[in-house]
């Protein structure tokens, strides 16, 4: 009786797990972090719907868990110390999902209720995204006016220490655990940086991270640019808001940021994709093991406009929906890619709440394009590409034109040009404001040959 009882309390939680998983492919699903509410509905018809699809050998399952509980009952009665089970049994459930893949995992109740906050734009942080590169914890971005952001955090850094503690065999949430706290409270990061010799040392003070997804400003009074920094709830108000503003403002053009943008919620991206595509076309879809597929379109919004002419700004940070967005309007040539290959992060997490409050995320299915290109592993690649970097003015002379001759025949459209040679010297060897950044002023320049020579939604 006393090993019967063991077994049953670690098959239920996996019943659970395995009954949400089923529900996945039916309505219940939102975001890129699908979720599907677990209950007890279903469990008794579990085996039979798993039976069905011939994917559940009861004896296999049950000679695995006997295996499990005698590891269990030997750590329970012999470590050196006393276990708590519940803790032992969550890390098993964490061991397991960790040797998928990086974005599998499984969250405690109080994981997954930091996961929750970092979607709805309000939490305690550091305003850092990370992921797992080459099993190292690196940096996707630092989040504008945020503490990370302000200690000069890059992406492509690597946090080799957290508080002096090594993050070599740390998961993506336990390195977000220990970096979120109570605002005001200190953390240190030591980071290692390409073409640093040494590492580096930051003391950060952790804030309440409010974030405001989009940021706007007007160019050259006739173009528009736009910088999202990621899709979370009202992202797609913030941007319909952005692009209302900046059209009532006489933007001819408009150039959309999504550099170090790592992603964010599927549903908020299929809404920005509709303010620009039309109505019922695909934006992405995905493709389960069995060959499934299930196509997410875009919708009737409150505001759209499907016409201004577009590029799109993307960098080795550009993950998982900025991903989305850059190739379905790549494919349907409704903008040009300018910037590096993106990241490549083209694989779908599903969340399953359990019932103790605790999740788990799993990879169920790969993202595609709209013309079935596979974004994992190979990114968007750009239309035009570019390096980053800066552009200085290095000339330190004034370049004699014909209008400078004495006694040169004057152009019936020249202008006094007594100024000109003052201008180029005071602008010689200097970095101006708005050419500071490589990429968004190339960005820029092929903006303009759109509106000079027609876009190619024009053709």
């Amino acid at each position: 009786m006393k090993i019967i009882q063991k077994v049953l309390f670690i098959v239920v939680p996996i019943v659970f797990i395995s009954y949400a998983l089923l529900q996945l492919s039916g309505s219940g699903t939102k975001s890129e972090a699908y979720a599907a509410n677990s209950n007890n509905d279903g469990i008794n018809n579990l085996f039979v719907q798993l039976s069905q699809k011939g994917k559940y050998n009861p004896d296999d399952q049950y000679k695995a868990l006997e295996t499990f509980m005698g590891v269990l009952d030997l750590v329970d009665k012999n470590y050196v110390e006393t276990i708590d089970k519940k803790e032992a049994i969550y890390g098993a459930i964490k061991g397991m999902l960790e040797e998928l893949d990086p974005h599998s995992s499984f969250m405690t109740p109080e994981e997954f209720n930091s996961f929750q906050q970092s979607t709805s734009g309000s939490f305690g942080g550091l305003g850092i995204t990370i992921t797992m590169k080459n099993d190292l914890l690196t940096v996707m971005s630092a989040i504008e006016d945020t503490p990370a952001w302000q200690a000069g955090i890059k992406g492509g850094d690597v946090i080799a220490l957290i508080n002096g503690e090594p993050t070599a065999n740390m998961t993506l949430d336990e390195a977000v655990k220990k970096m979120r706290g109570k605002s005001g409270s200190k953390i240190k990061l030591t980071i290692t940086r390409k073409g640093e010799s040494k590492p580096i040392d930051l003391t950060l003070t952790r804030a309440i991270i409010k974030i405001k997804s989009v940021k706007y400003e007007m160019i050259d009074k006739e173009l528009g640019y736009i910088r999202l920094t990621q899709f979370q709830e009202n992202s797609y108000r913030e941007m319909a808001d952005a692009v209302k503003a900046l059209t009532n403002s006489g933007a001819k053009g408009l150039v959309l940021d999504l550099r170090n943008n790592g992603g964010g919620l599927l549903n908020e991206a299929i809404s920005i994709a509709s303010i620009f595509l039309p109505v019922n076309q695909t934006v992405v879809f995905t493709r389960e093991r069995d060959k499934q597929e299930k196509h997410y379109k875009t919708e009737s919004v409150n505001f759209s406009n499907r016409t201004i002419p577009m590029v799109i700004i993307v960098n080795e940070w550009s993950a998982s929906a900025s991903e989305i967005i850059a190739g379905s309007m790549q494919d349907y040539k409704r903008a040009v890619i300018v910037g590096k290959s993106t990241f490549g992060k083209g694989s779908v997490q599903s969340i399953v709440p359990l019932p103790d409050g605790s999740a788990v995320r799993l990879t169920t299915s790969r993202y595609y394009t709209p013309a079935a290109r596979s974004i994992q592993g190979v990114g968007i690649k750009p239309d035009v590409e570019v390096e980053p970097g800066i552009i200085e003015y290095t000339s330190d002379y004034y370049v004699i034109k014909e209008k400078d001759l004495s006694g040169h025949l004057k152009g019936e459209n020249e202008k006094d040009n007594s100024a000109a040679v003052d201008d180029a010297v005071k602008r010689a060897s200097q970095v101006l404001p708005l050419n500071d950044d490589l990429q968004y002023i190339s960005a820029v320049q092929v903006l303009k040959g759109m509106l000079a020579y027609g876009s190619t939604t024009d053709k």
